[in-house]
């Protein structure tokens, strides 16, 4: 049976002799896959719309956060925020009240286990949910704008300029089939206007900065040609091409060995001193919030459990959840990591009252009577446990 595959394949012995037999089942299947690419993407815009565009979504918030005013001098003013995601069983909240500050020049992380809600609440906040998801409560200031009600065009206005993003995996982040100072001038262009030439310029002084040898040559190189701290690099550079207010770090360095991980890190501290920027880091990894941040919230099953200094956090945890959680991480000093029994509730499933009494070893009656608010525990600090101060 004819196939261009086929063809391809005994065109190549000719190719020399013949090359239009090697050409035309090379064109006629390459202009095939960019169909394909270029009608699945408008299947995907048609049938998965962004859940900014849910006219009831603006009207709930209208009604249920009236009257909240953005907290001076800070970049990010979130409060309240809850996420809902609509399941055959009914609507389940993966995120629910979260409040977060960040201001200039600082580094808030956001810790805790596996489906705790801390991506999905940097999502909310860049309007990046998927559309079964969408924000039924809160605020979410942007230098005094709100960015829960925004429309989608203002908001990808922002995308990018005001706020940036540096996602998990640079590897599925860049586009494999254009070169990285391509990408980088792109998202130059989207926002300012500036000249191609202009831009390349532009590109090459951004990996310049962020630390990448011989920049000029990086820059024409694809995505493959780089290892994964240098595909990092380039997504923290287009992150700051625009001079953002806020960069929010979704677990950046999860994928990288320790020695690129501190280069990393190094960077991301370097640029925000630099630029003023307020950078919300989400991690895991406890050694990397001491080392980076200057306060943290600890999330636990969709909710704030712990805020404050991360000295303070660390030295005299208020949580049992953040004590378990110091208790689990690797010390060369101190006694071997303890692991934390149980599991994070999911959405579906949460328990009566505190989220973490049931792998709590000092879970009372009343942990279980109602779910516990979020309450001062000190100059701030914050902590959702009852029995935080008892000895």
């Amino acid at each position: 049976a004819p196939s261009w595959g086929l063809m391809i394949g005994a065109a190549r012995a000719t190719m020399a002799q013949a090359p239009l037999l090697l050409l035309w089942p090379c064109l006629a299947l390459t202009l095939t896959v960019l169909v394909m690419n270029a009608l699945c993407d408008g299947l995907r815009d048609a049938v998965d719309p962004h859940p900014t565009y849910r006219p009831t979504r603006r009207r709930i918030l209208d009604a249920i956060a009236p009257g909240l005013l953005p907290a001076p001098k800070a970049v990010l003013d979130l409060r309240n925020l809850t996420v809902e995601i609509q399941t055959p069983s009914g609507p389940i909240h993966p995120v629910r009240n979260v409040c977060l500050q960040v201001f200039p020049g600082e580094t808030l992380a956001i810790v805790g286990e596996s489906g705790s809600g801390k991506s999905v609440t940097s999502l909310a906040v860049a309007g990046l949910l998927p559309g079964a998801a969408h924000v039924v409560q809160g605020t979410a200031f942007l230098d005094g704008t709100d960015l829960l009600r925004l429309p989608e065009d203002a908001l990808r206005k922002l995308r990018g300029d005001k706020i940036a993003m540096v996602f998990q995996d640079p590897g599925s982040s860049l586009n494999p089939v254009h070169r990285i100072g391509a990408q980088i001038a792109e998202a130059i262009q989207a926002h300012r206007p500036l000249s191609d030439a202009a831009a390349r310029a532009e590109a090459i002084a951004l990996l310049r900065r962020v630390g990448l040898p011989d920049p000029a040559s990086r820059a024409r190189a694809y995505p493959h040609e780089l290892s994964g701290g240098q595909r990092q690099r380039v997504m923290i550079a287009i992150a700051i091409a625009n001079h953002p207010r806020l960069l929010i770090a979704d677990e950046p360095t999860t994928a990288l060995d320790v020695t690129i991980q501190a280069q990393v890190l190094d960077l991301l501290n370097d640029l925000k001193k630099e630029r003023g920027l307020a950078l919300l880091f989400i991690t895991h990894a406890l050694p990397v919030v001491a080392e980076i941040a200057e306060r943290v919230a600890v999330m636990y099953a969709g909710e704030i459990v712990e805020t404050g200094p991360t000295a303070e956090v660390f030295l005299t945890p208020h949580h049992p959840y953040t004590k378990a959680l110091l208790r689990s991480a690797p010390d060369e000093a101190g006694p071997p990591p303890e692991g934390i029994q149980g599991v994070v509730p999911p959405p579906t499933a949460l328990p009566p009252g505190c989220a973490f009494a049931p792998r709590c070893p000092r879970a009372a009656a009343a942990c279980t009577a109602s779910p516990p608010a979020l309450r001062a525990a000190g100059e701030g600090r914050l902590t959702r446990c009852i029995r935080w101060n008892e000895p």
